[in-house]
């Protein structure tokens, strides 16, 4: 199976895991070992301010990024944060996933966020989701989830609400037409 990596996983309608339930994962990393993603329809109670004052960073509270909800990433070690942002050049710890994301788990991003030299768009996730070596195509032959190109604009410029179903629409989908029945030809 070729690498997801830079790809959503879009939950069918079936899916009842409470946590992946109506989600959608971007895939960061997918390899023979398995693969790792950040669930982006998950906001927690807790605003990016509110997050760097836990932590001890300096933020202006006045800057809109400070409101921004932090999202539950995954199930998996919820107290790393990750940030997803546009790329912008000076953070010697982020890596490129595509021409429009970096990630980064550093500090030095976290302090510019809630200023002018932040990147112009910004995710950040508490914790990741990750499958181990097959998890993931075993969840796809299941009929777990669809999977579409990642875009950057819905990652930053659509509301997390509506991320789920903008997401099948990406497909060329009516949600109403998706099936609950796993069906292989």
């Amino acid at each position: 199976m070729k690498s997801l990596e830079n790809h959503f996983l879009i939950a069918m309608p079936s899916m009842d895991d409470p946590f992946f339930k109506r989600s959608v994962a971007y895939i960061c990393e997918h390899n023979d070992d398995g693969a790792m993603g950040l669930v982006l329809t998950h906001p927690i109670n807790v605003t990016v301010g509110e997050l760097l004052d836990q932590i001890d960073i300096d933020n202006d509270k006045s800057n809109s990024a400070s409101g921004q909800a932090v999202l539950a990433g995954g199930p998996v070690k919820v107290d790393r944060g990750f940030v997803l942002h546009s790329p912008k050049r000076g953070f010697t710890s982020s890596q490129a996933l595509s021409s429009e994301l970096m990630i980064t788990t550093s500090k030095d991003v976290l302090e510019t966020l809630t200023r002018d030299d932040a990147p112009e768009a910004f995710i950040i996730t508490l914790g990741y989701a990750g499958w181990s070596k097959g998890q993931l195509e075993q969840e796809l032959l299941d009929n777990a989830w669809l999977v579409v190109e990642a875009d950057a604009n819905l990652i930053f410029n659509t509301p997390v609400e509506e991320r789920w179903e903008k997401a099948v629409k990406m497909l060329g989908i009516d949600v109403a037409q998706l099936s609950l029945q796993a069906g292989h030809a």
